[in-house]
């Protein structure tokens, strides 16, 4: 039954081949936009993520963690005193702007951590120290932002909101949903170079002490804090995550694209394998007539399907690796873990079966007698 229906594909080369392209087609698509996606979802929430905090301290009815607003520090130190509290800290994330070299502004995210504790600070530095933002003017940028920062190298001096500021080092892996650069220094330092005054945070970091529970802090917080929001990183994690995929339509229109190239995959798979059927129609027939069962039929026709499925899906995938290439170097990150290419394997094999359906609906309806007329 397999040679049958390696037979009933390969007769028709060019046939063949327009099937593999319609497969490709939607490989490529859907693994592009859901890397796309994948990492526009880890963008949303990225310094969230890696803070070894178990609560955030925002303003009241913040949309997102990108656009913070600033409240009075007095909120930090209320904090420190609830019971459950291990400790509490100002963290900063701001709006400013960078002076490039050649002139013009750049507009970039200041984030503030504490210098001492690294609370909220970059996960990965590749070049210099991070401890030497607690140093008046030092910052450190990511390696990715670098071409729209200007080109700078460690070392070079840069202006910030018209202060002067040295780059000390270089990070990797923070990048924003928005693509706004981050630079990160300490506290003390985003204040000076960001639009905001002393005596004002817009986030308090809050890790809960040993024998408490973050939901038990979380709302005692929140009774001492009841003109500011209180979540837990999960929570504002999410939150952040929902604006931009769900509220803002940028999610759902990368999934929209992705959907469109599942529908156009299987409607060529489907439409080829269908007129394969009908070329071998007097064959199905013969079959049927010398005993075959209709699922030793739709056997054949889902054995040509999962051949289709397999060769689009391995030649689509080097195609889209390559593509993923080219995106990384012009700076668009795409991510590719290995679950999520499984997943897409998944999807491609059950795209190309569901494309049979028609041509099994169609055997079924064969008379066997159909071989013997002419």
């Amino acid at each position: 039954m397999v040679s049958i229906a390696r037979k009933n594909l390969f007769r028709d080369k060019l046939r063949f081949v327009i099937a593999l392209v319609g497969i490709q087609f939607a490989v490529v698509l859907i693994t592009i936009q859901a890397g796309v996606f994948l990492r526009f979802l880890v963008n949303a929430s990225v310094l969230i993520d890696h803070a070894h905090a178990d609560i955030w301290i925002t303003a009241r009815n913040l949309s997102n963690f990108e656009f913070g607003r600033a409240y009075s520090d007095k909120v930090y130190y209320l904090a420190q005193k609830v019971n459950g509290v291990d400790w509490a800290e100002k963290y900063m994330l701001t709006f400013s702007l960078w002076k490039r070299p050649s002139g013009g502004q750049e507009s970039v995210e200041l984030v503030g951590f504490d210098p001492e504790t690294m609370n909220g600070s970059p996960w990965q530095v590749i070049e210099g120290s991070l401890y030497d933002v607690k140093y008046l003017d030092q910052v450190m940028v990511d390696e990715a932002d670098l071409a729209r920062l200007g080109n700078p190298r460690v070392g070079d001096y840069i202006e910030v909101r018209g202060k002067k500021a040295r780059i000390i080092g270089l990070t990797r892996g923070a990048k924003s949903f928005t693509q706004t650069p981050f630079v990160f220094t300490s506290f003390e330092n985003a204040i000076r170079m960001s639009f905001l005054s002393r005596g004002q945070t817009v986030y308090v970091l809050v890790k809960v002490a040993p024998g408490y529970t973050v939901p038990d802090v979380q709302r005692r917080l929140q009774e001492v804090l009841p003109d500011n929001d209180v979540y837990t990183r999960q929570q504002f994690s999410n939150k952040s995550r929902r604006y931009w995929m769900v509220s803002t339509g940028a999610g759902l229109a990368l999934l929209a694209s992705a959907l469109m190239g599942l529908v156009i995959g299987t409607i060529i798979v489907g439409q080829t394998i269908y007129a394969s059927t009908i070329e071998h129609i007097k064959e199905f027939g013969t079959l049927k007539a010398i005993g075959a069962s209709n699922a030793d039929i739709y056997l054949i026709i889902i054995k040509q399907a999962l051949i289709n499925s397999v060769i689009g899906f391995s030649t689509g995938m080097i195609i889209a690796l390559g593509v993923i290439r080219l995106m990384r170097q012009g700076g668009l990150d795409v991510l590719m873990p290995w679950q999520m290419m499984i997943g897409i394997f998944a999807v491609t094999v059950m795209m190309c079966i569901s494309s049979s359906f028609i041509s099994i609906f169609k055997i079924t309806r064969i008379d066997p007698a159909l071989v013997f007329k002419s």
